[in-house]
């Protein structure tokens, strides 16, 4: 936990944050929302996910340090209960006041409250590369080995155990079509080429197990 600090910080002051205990507090506010006792996918593992793809790819970007700092805000405000888009509209304003109260300059909050943003329809332009790596790295699970993936999903299951099968099976179905209508799943050519193919994959071997016969 602590390299995982250590990382705030360092994403934080690229971006302009100001060192003092502040910038720790912060921290400490967004790690604790991403240990809700709710979430079972949404967590830090994934947050911390989000982030090494990132790193990887940090040459890929124009300005990685925001994306570093979208990642740690892109899903900061989960509810499985809200409607639309209002999770990554909160988290995409709790970043604004977040990083705000840290000095960040304008700008750069603006940029990043932008690529929270996307993270709701994980739809990039063409011309964006500092959106397209924070959704590839929010999307890469989808390119996971089999055996990952169904683990993924059943946590997103668990996410939504207030929803009766039934419904679940029909809004969940509707989001895995709504990811394979995506001209592109990942958009920066490394991630394409090596996980565009499996996601697809794997979205269509779940999307077959939600609508076959057992589940009419």
């Amino acid at each position: 936990m602590a390299d995982l600090r250590e990382r705030w910080w360092a994403a934080a002051r690229a971006a302009g944050a100001k060192p003092d205990e502040h910038l720790t507090r912060a921290g400490e506010r967004l790690l604790a929302r991403w240990r809700e006792p709710h979430r079972h996918y949404h967590t830090i593992t994934h947050l911390v996910a989000v982030l090494d793809v990132v790193d990887r790819h940090a040459g890929l970007a124009g300005r990685p340090d925001l994306v570093r700092l979208a990642a740690w805000c892109h899903d900061a405000v989960y509810d499985p209960r809200a409607v639309g888009d209002a999770n990554e509209r909160d988290s995409a304003a709790l970043a604004g006041s977040l990083l705000t109260g840290l000095g960040v300059p304008e700008p750069a909050v603006a940029e990043v409250r932008r690529l929270v943003l996307l993270t709701a329809g994980h739809r990039v332009p063409a011309d964006d590369p500092d959106g397209a790596l924070l959704c590839d790295a929010d999307l890469a699970v989808l390119a996971d080995p089999p055996a990952d993936y169904d683990r993924y999903a059943a946590a997103i299951r668990r996410e939504y155990a207030h929803v009766p099968d039934p419904a679940f099976r029909s809004g969940r179905a509707s989001a895995l079509n709504g990811l394979l209508a995506l001209p592109a799943l990942f958009r920066l050519p490394p991630l394409a080429r090596r996980w565009e193919a499996p996601a697809r994959d794997n979205l269509r071997r779940e999307l077959a197990v939600l609508t076959g016969p057992a589940n009419r």
